[in-house]
């Protein structure tokens, strides 16, 4: 019996990993996000006859973005599906992240992707939290690269006096984001006072005072 009970669950471990790689293999050359189609867990191909080269270009990472207007002294420039659509279904995307001096990009995960990020230039400090409250963390320089892992908090800071810049890479056409603070205090609809103050060892009043930080989500 037991026996049998071995051979049903290889079996089934067998069945489930072969549909696994199955369903991750391409049916065609590649996949245009239609991005006025219907999302349903991504996007629709566009008809193949209508693709043009633009659908795989991009210039919006060449440049800096402006940080002198951000709360964090931070701005994250995106080049994921909804803006290069050639990355539909492909699982990959890039991003640049550039730093004021003292700037940071505050504690932050990424639900659908690892990240690995590559220094142009400048000198930060990065690193993210395992699932045990352990910090991995790091200065990195021009030409470094650093990898935070899928759906772990991560963070990276500018503590110098001159301007810094990343180049990211993720496992995701749209790996996503969930900034801490934005998360909490800023949800729509809002998390009851009482529950973050007990959360976070806070006065309810303490607590309207962090929200007022981070307005609510449309």
């Amino acid at each position: 019996m037991a026996t049998s009970v071995i051979h049903l669950f290889v079996t089934i471990l067998l069945v489930a990993a072969h549909k696994a790689f199955a369903e991750s293999n391409t049916l065609q050359d590649f996949c245009v996000a239609d991005l006025k189609g219907e999302k349903v867990n991504g996007y629709p191909c566009k008809d193949p006859s209508q693709v043009t080269p633009e659908d795989f270009y991009y210039t919006g990472l060449a440049n800096g973005a402006s940080t002198a207007n951000t709360t964090m002294g931070s701005a994250v420039t995106s080049g994921n599906v909804e803006k290069i659509p050639g990355l539909n279904t492909l699982g990959v995307s890039m991003s640049r992240i550039d730093y004021a001096p003292g700037g940071l990009n505050p504690p932050h995960l990424h639900p659908r992707a690892s990240e690995a990020i590559f220094v142009l230039e400048g000198r930060l400090f990065v690193g993210f939290l395992t699932t045990a409250g352990k910090l991995i963390s790091k200065h990195v320089n021009k030409g470094d690269v650093f990898v935070f892992p899928r759906a772990l908090l991560h963070f990276q800071q500018n503590p110098n006096n001159a301007p810094a810049s990343v180049l990211s890479a993720f496992d995701s056409q749209n790996s996503g984001a969930q900034g801490v603070g934005p998360t909490l205090f800023g949800a729509n609809p809002p998390i009851p006072d009482d529950l973050l103050a007990k959360a976070f060892y806070l006065e309810p009043q303490e607590v309207q005072k962090v929200k007022g930080k981070f307005p609510a989500k449309k």
